[in-house]
């Protein structure tokens, strides 16, 4: 589809990256966000969202892009800040971020953040969603060519490009992964990792994001079967990278070359990860700029949970807070 302009154009922008560490493929926002010089914060939006389809290349490989905003941009006007969402594991990015669940309110974050007044971008990963394959397992380090697995992929980026990134977001992040129930069962299938660039990502696999913390309460029973819908069209099995990442080479991000201000948002059941792991990942950001939010009732997969709207909360009044005076 041709765009009104191009990916290079619209992501030279100055960013923000904001990370959901989809570790299993369910969880929110890994975002860019580019903060307009003109206009500073976002301002709430009115009127029908507008959407786009784009296309990047990596090498050979096409990468599928996908753009929400109020109202088509327009030449001339001011540019909106822009907010990229970075998928993780298991999902792709358009039910990880635009999902439509009937009747059971909002599920889409673009949707939300366009509405707060966003130019809200997001990606289909190498092997993933609309986007081709190169057929190589799509690990971390491949995807740090500009956009957590979601969180670890944002927090890889910042650190990487500093001078990217304005304001960094965390969601669901995996730091050492040291107690952490779920990094330890990956840890129990390195070789088949190692061996296979490809996993098993079927029905059963995607309802398991759901339990497998012990807190199914947290979600509705029909997120699930929507994103099962929308995924299976691209079959049962996406790219190994990512596991084999998170249970053989952690930690993949020094937070002492994080630069940006970093706010890091967790589920209190998240099985991804501990609240000591993250703390520790915290303590060492080097810019005073920072926040830790832990969300309740809430387990890994914030973005698609009850408690959502408490993300969304955190996450526009970090991307919208004013400069400080001092930061160390």
């Amino acid at each position: 589809m041709t765009s009104p302009m191009s990916p290079e154009q619209a992501l030279a922008r100055r960013t923000i990256l904001k990370g959901a560490s989809l570790g299993v493929g369910a969880g929110l926002a890994s975002a860019l966000t580019a903060q307009a010089q003109s206009t500073g914060a976002a301002e709430p939006s009115e009127g029908p969202i507008w959407s786009a389809e784009y296309w990047a290349k990596k090498g050979e490989v096409a990468l599928n892009l996908w753009r929400k905003r109020v109202g088509a941009p327009r030449a001339g006007e001011a540019p909106l800040p822009i907010l990229f969402l970075v998928h993780g594991s298991s999902n792709s990015t358009r039910s990880s971020y635009d999902l439509s669940v009937p009747g059971k309110g909002e599920y889409s974050l673009m949707n939300v953040f366009a509405r707060y007044g966003y130019d809200v971008w997001t990606m289909d990963h190498d092997g993933y969603g609309y986007s081709g394959s190169s057929e190589n397992n799509s690990d971390i380090a491949s995807s740090v060519y500009g956009t957590s697995s979601g969180a670890i992929r944002a927090g890889a980026f910042a650190q990487a490009e500093p001078e990217r990134v304005d304001r960094l977001v965390l969601v669901a992040f995996t730091y050492k992964g040291t107690g952490s129930p779920e990094i330890g069962r990956r840890e129990q299938q390195i070789e088949f990792y190692r061996n296979h660039n490809r996993r098993k990502r079927d029905a059963a696999m995607i309802r398991s994001i759901f339990t497998r913390d012990g807190h199914s309460a947290g979600y509705d029973a029909a997120v699930p079967e929507a994103i099962i819908a929308a995924e299976l069209k691209f079959g049962d099995e996406v790219p190994s990278g990512t596991y084999l990442d998170m249970a053989a080479n952690l930690p993949l991000v020094d937070p002492k070359k994080v630069l940006a201000p970093v706010l890091m948002v967790r589920g209190v059941h998240d099985g991804n990860s501990t609240t000591e792991d993250l703390l520790d990942f915290f303590q060492q950001l080097p810019n005073g700029d920072r926040q830790f939010v832990i969300l309740p009732h809430t387990a890994h997969s914030a973005g698609w949970s009850k408690n959502r709207h408490l993300l969304w909360y955190a996450t526009r009044n970090f991307l919208a807070a004013p400069a400080p005076i001092a930061s160390g």
